[in-house]
């Protein structure tokens, strides 16, 4: 099979996105209030969203408005609303081991929806990724939260959904302004959840700006542009997996920033995220 080198730099920048992504934990328990899953996922994809379209200055365009509602439903207002949850009810490691199934449910999405081939080295690469991130993120003392549990895995369903029907629309504009529409979409339809369901968020302080800020604008606005941007170049398969380098991500982070001890197991764990990226990646360089 023939190695296709011009597939290496849109690997590199599309897995910055994940990587940022991996802050999302810290960010969330740190800086946040807790008990608004739905608000902070509003705040973090509407006013993203209209920057972005104060930029680009394009709307949709006949199909591409329901399309953008769907995509921005799935990518951003349900699978952050079940990131929140997940993250909310559940330790940080078992939110990241759940939503590690991800990338399996895409290989079998993408197949089903446009047509690509089960190839036997991205299930591997799935596999051993979910028991690296096992290894990462998992305690003996790891409490199993039921409704924790369901939304991580709703999350996972749905960003894999969306991952496959980006790649399968492909939009007749830029990624940038692809972005804006999604994000500017899945903000307006948190709208009224957040009203109906969840109290007034109290007066911000300067962190929860500073949380909020860093979510929507680094880890909304930017990265999701890098994500689509791959997803328009890669299979969604391979692009999935980079997934995995968040919680590798969120684990350096919790061992650099706030103290947190770095296990044999842990170190063990990364060896096995990074080698699942690298199987992954093999399917897509091997095209």
């Amino acid at each position: 099979m023939k190695t296709n080198s011009t597939s290496l730099p849109d690997i590199g920048l599309t897995a910055i996105a994940p990587a940022i992504w991996g802050s999302t934990y810290l960010v969330t328990t740190e800086f946040l209030p807790q008990g608004y899953p739905m608000t902070v996922a509003l705040l973090r994809a509407l006013p993203a969203g209209v920057i972005l379209l104060l930029i680009v200055r394009q709307l949709p365009q006949g199909i591409w408005w329901m399309r953008s509602i769907v995509l921005g439903a799935l990518n951003f207002s349900f699978f952050w609303a079940m990131l929140f949850v997940s993250a909310y009810r559940l330790p940080g490691g078992v939110a990241a081991t759940v939503g590690a199934i991800q990338p399996l449910i895409v290989v079998a999405l993408a197949r089903l929806l446009i047509g690509t081939a089960i190839r036997p080295l991205a299930i591997a690469a799935g596999l051993v990724g979910m028991a690296g991130v096992g290894l990462l993120v998992l305690t003996p003392s790891a409490a199993l939260d039921p409704i924790g549990i369901i939304a991580g895995v709703a999350g996972a369903v749905s960003m894999a959904f969306g991952t496959v029907l980006t790649r399968r629309w492909t939009p007749p504009v830029s990624s940038l302004t692809f972005t804006a529409w999604q994000l500017t979409a899945g903000g307006v339809l948190l709208l009224p959840i957040a009203a109906l369901f969840e109290p007034a968020l109290p007066t911000p302080t300067l962190a929860n700006v500073l949380g909020i800020a860093w979510l929507g604008l680094i880890g909304a606005a930017f990265t999701y542009l890098l994500w689509f941007r791959g997803l328009s170049k890669l299979e969604p398969a391979a692009v999935a997996s980079l997934g995995f380098l968040s919680p590798l991500v969120a684990t350096l982070l919790g061992w650099g920033l706030l103290g947190q001890n770095l296990t044999m197991m842990q170190i063990v764990g990364m060896v096995a995220v990074l080698v699942s990226v690298w199987m992954a990646q093999r399917t897509q360089m091997a095209r």
